[in-house]
């Protein structure tokens, strides 16, 4: 695992623990309050009419470059790719360097990037203004003019934990999206990306804020959106992702997606447990992507996985790139030619 994604993964996991009490912890419905009640469940396994007519496109989310040069990568033919980075990373040598290698590994296999800018690695609870945001993200695009899709900030509305990381309010995701459409003149400018959650009142009054604010700035307001939707689909259920892109409107990214292997205690990988749970759930993910016609891309995330020590591991390989069940369901939706490799027990 690089540094950059042990320091992305180091801020996050605090406060995904916090979730995990009071989400990801429960497979109840939904708290009081969520827009909708749970609908009857897709089957996981099962596709659906409209995934059958290939609605949407399937990539990765990773931030190694060992990903682009492993055969069973390869053979899965998807063009599309996600790559997190500090959106100060232009500006922080040691930072660039690794965006630079992952970037000349991704356009090698003519592979189609989508970049999610997150928090500083160096000011992680400090939000930027939108001048200096504007300015480093400016330098980024012009080093890297193939890169023609961006998201203005990772995961919006995850909350703030003190001494680790800070995250937007609606506003300032609002104008961030601003700064970003102004330095990228024809790019493809994702709008907001959101994490779902067990509740998703939070999330909905996020999305609506976010959207007034837009209206108050009397900028464009977005076509695309970016969804995470772990929540709803580790529980396999639908309900909060048809919600969300509702509330979203238009074209509906997930944007990160995927089978959950290991996750503290809410999701224990005992004995390999977690692999074959974390397979089940992949094939959901398709089922549900197929089943809502807004959803037209979907990142899985992650492709390197971790060790019996990570907190959060969802990776499609183990940390030694080994493949484990989940890419077997992968390669077979994606009709690869050799998908019955041997997999991993951890």
């Amino acid at each position: 695992m690089s540094p950059a994604r042990r320091l992305l993964l180091g801020a996050a996991l605090l406060l995904l623990a916090a979730l995990a009490l009071t989400g990801l912890r429960s497979v109840a419905p939904a708290q009081a309050g969520t827009a909708a009640k749970p609908a009857k469940p897709l089957r996981a396994g099962r596709s659906s009419s409209a995934h059958a007519a290939a609605t949407y496109m399937t990539g990765i989310g990773d931030e190694t470059t060992e990903m682009f040069g492993d055969p069973n990568w390869k053979q899965l033919h998807t063009r599309i790719a996600r790559y997190i980075v500090p959106y100060d990373v232009a500006v922080h040598s040691y930072s660039l360097d690794r965006a630079k290698l992952w970037m000349k590994a991704a356009e090698s296999q003519h592979v189609q990037i989508l970049v999610a800018f997150y928090h500083s690695e160096y000011t992680p609870t400090t939000m930027p203004s939108v001048a200096q945001y504007q300015h480093d993200v400016q330098k980024f695009v012009k080093l890297f003019p193939k890169v023609r899709q961006y998201q203005s900030w990772d995961e919006a509305n995850r909350g703030n934990i003190r001494g680790v990381l800070a995250s937007p309010s609606a506003s300032a995701a609002a104008r961030y999206y601003q700064a970003m459409i102004r330095v990228c003149r024809g790019c493809t400018a994702i709008g907001l990306d959101v994490l779902d959650a067990e509740n998703i009142s939070p999330t909905l009054s996020y999305i609506s804020e976010f959207k007034r604010e837009i209206g108050n700035l009397r900028t464009v307001m977005p076509k695309i959106w970016g969804l995470h939707n772990y929540s709803d689909i580790n529980r396999l259920q639908s309900f909060r992702t048809r919600e969300l892109s509702r509330a979203l409107g238009g074209q509906v990214w997930l944007t990160e997606t995927g089978g959950i292997v290991q996750f503290a205690g809410a999701f224990p990988n005992r004995n390999g447990s977690g692999l074959g749970r974390a397979a089940k759930v992949l094939g959901y993910m398709f089922n549900v992507a197929g089943s809502q016609t807004q959803i037209k891309r979907l990142y899985i995330y992650d492709w390197t996985g971790g060790t019996a020590r990570t907190r959060f591991d969802a990776g499609l390989t183990d940390s030694r790139h080994i493949p484990r069940p989940g890419y077997l369901v992968v390669c077979k939706k994606l009709h690869g030619a050799k998908c019955n490799v041997k997999t991993s027990r951890r």
